[in-house]
């Protein structure tokens, strides 16, 4: 089957956007990549820190409001529709509602090849992670190192611990699968 969307999911500082650079060199084709920093970097001002958009607590915390919840339906039904149109897309991800947030992107990608991929990371490798980025609230890595993978099942998984992003992006090549679209 070809594979239409790979969407990764893992927490924060947990090496995904690596392995999506690396993946778009060692896939096939071109494939277009979106992620959850890019969305709420997209988000107006007055959503930040807002009850009604996102808001990030002093431990690491995430909490969002019908506003976001509303421009992200949006956002995930766009990525989904230039996935119908022929293109490879990446998905970096962060489900912090387990399932409920696969859930929101399988309604989305109803009908397309998806291949589902775990991304972790030892918390403390992560926290460490984060500290060294130094645009992340400090807390936030080590508790979505867990928390966004439970209930959760996968086509592959990762694990950034102690293998490198393109180690990790050519695991997860060997199952995906695209026919790239004709040259014109």
């Amino acid at each position: 089957m070809t594979t239409d969307v790979i969407v990764l999911n893992g927490g924060s500082s947990s090496g995904k956007s690596g392995i999506v650079r690396c993946l778009q060199e060692v896939l096939p084709g071109p494939w277009m990549t979106f992620g959850v920093d890019s969305f709420v970097a997209a988000l107006p001002a007055k959503l930040r820190d807002s009850d009604s958009g996102i808001t990030f607590t002093a431990d690491g915390g995430v909490s969002v409001g019908a506003e976001f919840r509303a421009l992200d339906a949006a956002w995930t039904e766009g990525i989904a529709a230039m996935a119908r149109a022929g293109a490879g897309i990446i998905v970096d991800e962060v489900f912090l509602g387990g399932p409920a947030s696969r859930q929101r992107w399988e309604r989305a990608l109803s009908g397309l090849a998806v291949l589902w991929v775990g991304v972790r990371c030892d918390g403390e490798v992560a926290a460490g992670r984060e500290i060294a980025r130094g645009d992340r609230i400090r807390g936030m890595a080590a508790t979505q190192a867990r928390i966004v993978h439970e209930g959760l099942s996968y086509d592959v998984e990762v694990d950034t611990t102690h293998t490198e992003s393109l180690e990790c992006a050519r695991i997860i090549a060997a199952q995906a699968t695209r026919t790239p679209p004709p040259q014109t």
